[in-house]
């Protein structure tokens, strides 16, 4: 079958995120694990949270790979479209909610530093885990009874067994019930969240700057966690959820709005980066990784490779600089690796 454009520009997106997606939460997620179970930290379980619902949706891609290659139609078992979506729709309501989490725990741990730190427990963040994958999962539900329970007896609506589009086509009775709870969700699961998020990382930027002991590599770390974060909301989240409030204005699904939702399928491919801000373990763990990467590509470089690194040592012997200089560049890295949270 020859793709569309469109369908070619779906099937690329979401083949990138999985390629990219999959391998770097899978290193985080063995990370968070191995720390929550040594000594679990609020961070952590929130952190690990965040990597769970990303996989989940990495998993469910491949799914929505052979929707595009198929021409945006749903050759797959019926079941597995609700599902597919239900899971799908999850996990982006499931990050807002952690990313937000994150936030506020950097915030109070800087704004109320030993308040915080007395009544900081990972009994807190379980509890809040709990009810954000609660909240996310009732609010997505919705895509189970448009799909098989909302039933206008004045209409006529294709049953489930031959249903060619998934989640797509929706009648008039479907409609009334689908377009409010998408306002619900975009005010609820995202306008409010980053609001929140927004508030604390601008008040933790602040509180840092202000601070003239506070060294410089951890005010770029914060500055960095806050624009990851909130890029993460403006490019991934933002025009999904506007496409929510157009579409109960116009009392109709936007025909643009699969074109949001492979910006939000993009999240999945950003978090590491959130990751790498929020946890000097992660750090760790992508520094050993990429090292033990580096390590195997030596084995693979051709002869003539060495023979030049070997000219340029030696002409750097020449000119005073010594090997160890060039080692040196690196401890930068290593400092911010060791540093505490």
């Amino acid at each position: 079958m020859d793709l569309l454009p469109h369908n070619t520009l779906v099937l690329t997106v979401y083949v990138f995120a999985f390629l990219t997606g999959l391998p770097s939460n899978l290193l985080a997620i063995y990370t968070f694990v191995l720390k929550v179970r040594q000594k679990p930290a609020p961070i952590d379980i929130l952190l690990l949270n965040l990597t769970i619902s990303d996989i989940i949706l990495l998993l469910f891609l491949p799914f929505k790979m052979v929707e595009a290659a198929s021409g945006m139609t749903w050759p797959l078992p019926d079941f597995l479209c609700p599902l597919t979506g239900f899971c799908y729709y999850s996990s982006i309501y499931i990050s807002t909610l952690f990313l937000t989490a994150v936030s506020v725990e950097r915030y109070l741990g800087v704004a109320y530093p030993i308040k915080y730190k007395l009544n900081r427990r990972p009994a807190y963040a379980v509890v809040a885990s709990v009810a954000f994958w609660l909240l996310a999962c009732s609010h997505c539900s919705i895509v189970y009874i448009v799909q098989y329970q909302v039933v206008d007896a004045n209409e006529t609506i294709p049953s489930p067994s031959n249903v060619s589009k998934c989640y797509e086509k929706f009648s008039p009775s479907q409609l009334r019930i689908l377009l409010p709870v998408r306002l619900e969700l975009c005010i609820s699961l995202f306008c409010l969240p980053f609001l929140v998020t927004l508030f604390c990382y601008v008040n933790l930027i602040r509180i840092l700057t202000s601070l003239p002991n506070i060294q410089a590599r951890r005010k770029q770390r914060a500055v960095g966690l806050a624009v990851a974060t909130l890029l993460n909301f403006a490019i991934c989240f933002a025009p999904y959820n506007i496409s929510h409030i157009v579409g109960f204005i116009q009392n109709q699904s936007p025909p643009w709005r699969v074109y949001a939702l492979l910006l939000s399928t993009l999240n999945a491919s950003l978090d590491p980066a959130i990751f790498y801000f929020s946890s000097t373990a992660i750090q760790q763990t992508f520094a050993r990784c990429f090292a033990g990467m580096g390590r195997k590509l030596q084995v693979f470089m051709p002869r003539r490779y060495w023979l030049c690194v070997a000219c340029c040592d030696t002409e750097g012997e020449n000119n005073g600089i010594e090997k160890s200089s060039i080692s040196n560049l690196g401890e930068p890295a290593t400092e911010r690796i060791g540093m505490k949270r």
